[in-house]
Order: C-alpha cells, then sequence, then structure tokens
C-alpha cells in the first residue's frame, strides 16, 4: 500500500439545499484553516443526495452550487482535491462490493436511518439507498486510504461503520484498507437553531429563522439574529445549559477566534440586544466577501465546469489504484 506522505483527510457535503451558518463554522471553516495541515479530499457527495426524493435538474444545480459554495469560502483547488462524487465512478463500484460483505444488521443499527424510516409512516416508500447510504460512505472515505475523517458526533457512528467494514475486509482478503480514524470537532461543531437551540441549522428545513444561508441577505441575517433565542437571565456567560445564549457565543467565538474569557469581558454590564447587534455585525462583515465570490462563480458555470472536471480527474488519479488493489484481492482482476 503506498500512502500520502502528510495524512489524509477525506470530507464530503450533501448537495441538497444552500449550505447554512452551521456547514459553514461546524465543518468549511476548519476545512479552509487546515488546507496545508493535511493531505485533504473534499467532496459534494451528490450521489447521498438520491436516497430521498429528488428532482434531476434541481440536484443538478445544487450540486454546482455546493461545490461553488466550497470554492467561495476558500477551498483552493491547488491544495486540496475537490470534486463532485459522481464524477468519480469507483465510489459506486466500491460500493457494491461493499455492500457483500457488510450485514444488514449492522445497518438497521444505525441511528439517523432508524429517525428517518421512523418519520416514513409507508414502509414502501423507503429506499434501499437510505438503507444503504452508510456503505457509500464507507466507500467514500477508505477509497482514498484516508486516515482521518473530521466529523460532528451525530456522524461518528458512520466513521465507526467505516472503521468496521474496513477492518473485515482486510481480514477477509487481506491488508487492503486503511483504518481511519474519526476526528469529532470542538469549537462550532454543533451550530444550533437560532430559533430553536435543541435542534440543529439545517439546509432542508423551512422554519423561516432557524438558518442562516450563506447567501442570506444582510438585511435576512440580522433580523434572523435579533430573534433568536435567550433566556431571561442578565448575565452574559458560555453557559452550555443556557442553550440560546451559548449558541450565539458560540458563533460569535468562531468567527472572530476570540477567547471566551475576552468575550464575556466585552459584555460585562451588556444586555442580549449589544450581543445581538454585534453578532449581526460580525456575520455580515465575515460573509460579505463569501457571497461576493459565490455569485462571481456562478455567474460563470463554463469556469465551475471545467474545475470540477479537473478536480474529477485529480480524485480519479488517486481511486483508480485503490480500485485496483480492491479489485485483485475480491478476484476480479
Amino acid at each position: 500500500m503506498s500512502l500520502p506522505a502528510r495524512p489524509r483527510t477525506f470530507s464530503g457535503i450533501k448537495p441538497t439545499g444552500v449550505a447554512h451558518l452551521g456547514n459553514y463554522l461546524g465543518a468549511m471553516k476548519r476545512w479552509v484553516d487546515e488546507q496545508d495541515e493535511y493531505d485533504n479530499i473534499y467532496c459534494v457527495v451528490d450521489l447521498h443526495g438520491m436516497t430521498e426524493p429528488f428532482d434531476p435538474a434541481e440536484l443538478r444545480r445544487e450540486t454546482r452550487g455546493m461545490f461553488a459554495t466550497l470554492l467561495a469560502v476558500g477551498l483552493d483547488p491547488d491544495r486540496c482535491v475537490l470534486f463532485a462524487q459522481s464524477h468519480v465512478h469507483e465510489h459506486a463500484e466500491l460500493c457494491w462490493i461493499l455492500n457483500c460483505i457488510t450485514p444488514v444488521g449492522w445497518l438497521e443499527r444505525m441511528t439517523q436511518f432508524k429517525d428517518k424510516s421512523r418519520k416514513q409512516s409507508d414502509r414502501e416508500r423507503i429506499s434501499a439507498g437510505l438503507l444503504d447510504y452508510p456503505v457509500l460512505m464507507a466507500a467514500d472515505i477508505i477509497l482514498y486510504d484516508a486516515h482521518v475523517v473530521p466529523v460532528g458526533e451525530d456522524q461518528k457512528q458512520h466513521v465507526e461503520l467505516t472503521r468496521d467494514i474496513a477492518a473485515r475486509f482486510n481480514r477477509v482478503f487481506g491488508d487492503t484498507f486503511v483504518v481511519p480514524e474519526p476526528r469529532i470537532q470542538e469549537a462550532g461543531a454543533r451550530i444550533m437553531g437560532l430559533d430553536d437551540p435543541t435542534r440543529k441549522m439545517s439546509k432542508s428545513d423551512d422554519a423561516p429563522n432557524r438558518s442562516i444561508f450563506i447567501t442570506d441577505e444582510p438585511d435576512a441575517i440580522r433580523r434572523k439574529i435579533a430573534r433568536a433565542a435567550t433566556d431571561s437571565r442578565r448575565e452574559i456567560r458560555f453557559d452550555p445549559e443556557r442553550a440560546g445564549l451559548f449558541n450565539l457565543l458560540t458563533i460569535l467565538q468562531v468567527i472572530t477566534n476570540d477567547s471566551n474569557d475576552a468575550i464575556e469581558r466585552r459584555y460585562e454590564g451588556k444586555g442580549y440586544g449589544d450581543l445581538k447587534r454585534d453578532l449581526a455585525d460580525a456575520v455580515v462583515a465575515h460573509l460579505a466577501p463569501i457571497q461576493e465570490r459565490y455569485r462571481s462563480l456562478m455567474a460563470n458555470p463554463d469556469d465551475l465546469d471545467r474545475e470540477m472536471a479537473r478536480g474529477a480527474e485529480r480524485a480519479a488519479a488517486i481511486a483508480r489504484p485503490v480500485m485496483a488493489r480492491v479489485r485483485k484481492a475480491v478476484g476480479l482482476a
């Protein structure tokens, strides 16, 4: 097995809906900050966007939009590999091979599958793709010999399943895959809904004041923050038990990179109105250059498509030799 000189990471994001502040602060910003720390591979996982009912034209448009978002926030395709999942056919091929060694019982125990299928009253409408989602995720990761997978706490179970699948394949067919480690992020890993801090921001949630989207106009951002849930207490402190306030302070801390102590000192004797105004100013200023870059990219779809094609070629150059190992190991070559 020929491995990269630096530890390799793999991260993916579904293209369904517009990216929100939780996506950016919890994942994308850190990806940008760590571009030179790891050998990084980033993927718009459009095949995962097909596990529930979808519109083909919308999927195509949103895949391009998410790719543009990743460029706009600062990912540099000369310093990382950035591509769309479906543009590298080895993902689907490896998924099938892994399906053949993955027990159904492992998949039925996945929390996200149980949660989503529980919400669907008609079992005939639950796709096999929804059940199989974690196997495709495992294929995404181990196809690139990834050592580290940065994830939020809600995805840790899927990375643990990836480890189980990779280890089982290695036991049965010989040493073929790197067994990756999850890396749970700290500050900013879980940005919660502004109107309901018990729920995460969501690209697909239609609650009007829950999520700040990357493309939101400044007035919309200010309005959503002004309406954000807090509590009846006065002191401004980083207290996880005060979920609404803690969420606002976390957003401010991740955007400004100020310490918790410095932020708390700044708001001694001040109220929630001061905090919300400052936070709105910080978010608007931070997103302004990202939004300008996004609009420029989306206005030039041919250039964007060429960049997507270049990223797919670079990803395929890594995936092909891994698939050659797999085919040999299982008797297909």
